[in-house]
């Protein structure tokens, strides 16, 4: 799979979330603070993950349609990849 700027920027924002967060935790700022930016970052992981999974499914059915192979169990593993990262 190709992972375009588009992800790799997402990625690198949440870095430097993470790292804020970690200035916050050596400053010992407030825990609600800290909390609020720790959920921050998981909502940018969690839809990066998604952004990753939907492009990687495109992809795959594009090419099993091509192919002329089921799409069906290209599907699932999407799914079973979206459930385990919750």
């Amino acid at each position: 799979m190709d992972y375009n700027d588009q992800m790799k920027n997402r990625i690198k924002r949440i870095e430097g979330q993470l790292r804020g967060i970690l200035k916050m935790m050596e400053e010992n700022k407030d825990c609600k603070e800290v909390i609020t930016q720790l959920s921050a970052s998981r909502t940018a992981l969690d839809r990066t993950i998604g952004l990753i999974v939907s492009e990687n499914l495109v992809e795959c059915v594009r090419n099993a349609e091509m192919n002329g192979e089921s799409t069906e169990e290209l599907v699932k593993e999407a799914v079973n990849l979206l459930v385990k990262s919750r």
